[in-house]
């Protein structure tokens, strides 16, 4: 009853619209005039593509409520996965907020900024905003992102009070696009728990490899930074490390895991060194202390992870 109402009250307000009426009679004009007339075609076809226009405007801002939502779920999906949370048929919503923390992190000084609220931080937003980030020196720029935030949103596993994972995001550029994924860590901020890459568009069969569960499962225990000078290797793609630098990098073909310094290495991707050394470079950056480097080491020094 109440639709019809106001339904009827539009009518009514279009009844008295002066526009509206030369509409109507230049309507009925068109409608009047013959089928093989140039004016009806051009007519009809200017009023479909306006109809069309607007439905799918409508469409847009009506359905965009449920995007964010289903963009937001996919995104909780993707941290839940990387620490081996992530459950099939399972509430993502419910535990996610059960078992992850989401902070934000000062990348220059590692500590917590508490005047963000974390729900309402878009990392990748910020990294466009001149006033929210900041231009990387050439030199420094080994993953080829140019800018970066100045905040990052990091995620936390907890039990009692300590943490238990350390989840980090992560991007750099691959062969053919920018890579977004998640690292994940343990509260050592030393030893790999799982990487994943969910945002990439590397060529499928090769570069595309990166979302491999297979490939994925082996970062796991694999050393972030170098407990010893680490010399280049002959057979890899690493480059030199200093003791307490970042090490971990993929090679090309097979980690052999009897040698010394295997720890710090992963399998490259068959038939894509470029997109290897995009996520070596990546994740070396991200770890250095144009990085996470300044927090992970303010983790290591809390006894225990707590915080």
């Amino acid at each position: 009853m109440l639709k019809c109402e106001q339904f009827n009250k539009i009518c009514a307000a279009l009844d008295k619209c002066e526009h509206y009426q030369k509409f109507k009679v230049y309507k009925d004009k068109v409608l009047a005039l013959g089928n093989d007339s140039l004016e009806k075609t051009i007519a009809i076809a200017v009023a479909l593509c306006l109809v069309c226009a607007v439905l799918v405007s409508f469409s847009a801002v009506a359905l965009k409520p449920l995007q964010v939502n289903n963009k937001e779920l996919d995104m909780k999906k993707n941290i839940l996965d990387v620490v081996g949370l992530l459950e099939e048929g399972g509430n993502i919503d419910a535990v996610f907020k059960d078992r992850i923390e989401a902070k934000i992190v000062n990348l220059e000084t590692g500590d917590y900024v508490e005047d963000i609220n974390p729900a309402e931080y878009d990392q990748r937003k910020a990294a466009k905003d001149p006033a929210l980030s900041v231009v990387i020196p050439k030199e420094k720029d080994i993953a080829h992102i140019r800018v970066k935030a100045k905040y990052a949103k990091v995620f936390l596993v907890k039990d009692a009070g300590a943490i238990k994972s350390i989840i980090l995001p992560i991007n750099g550029y691959g062969l053919w696009s920018t890579l977004y994924g998640f690292l994940s860590l343990d509260a050592d901020g030393q030893t790999v728990q799982s990487i994943n890459f969910y945002d990439q568009a590397e060529t499928p069969g090769l570069g595309g490899e990166v979302v491999n569960p297979n490939w994925r499962a082996l970062w796991k225990g694999k050393k972030v930074y170098a407990e010893s000078d680490q010399p280049s290797l002959e057979k890899g793609l690493i480059e030199e490390a200093e003791m307490g630098e970042p090490a971990l990098s993929l090679i090309k073909g097979v980690v052999d895991n009897t040698k010394p310094g295997s720890q710090y290495q992963v399998d490259g991707l068959a038939g894509a060194s470029l997109t290897s050394t995009g996520v070596t470079n990546l994740v070396r950056y991200w770890m250095s202390k144009e990085g996470f480097a300044p927090y992970l080491a303010k983790v290591r020094a809390v006894k225990g992870g707590v915080s």
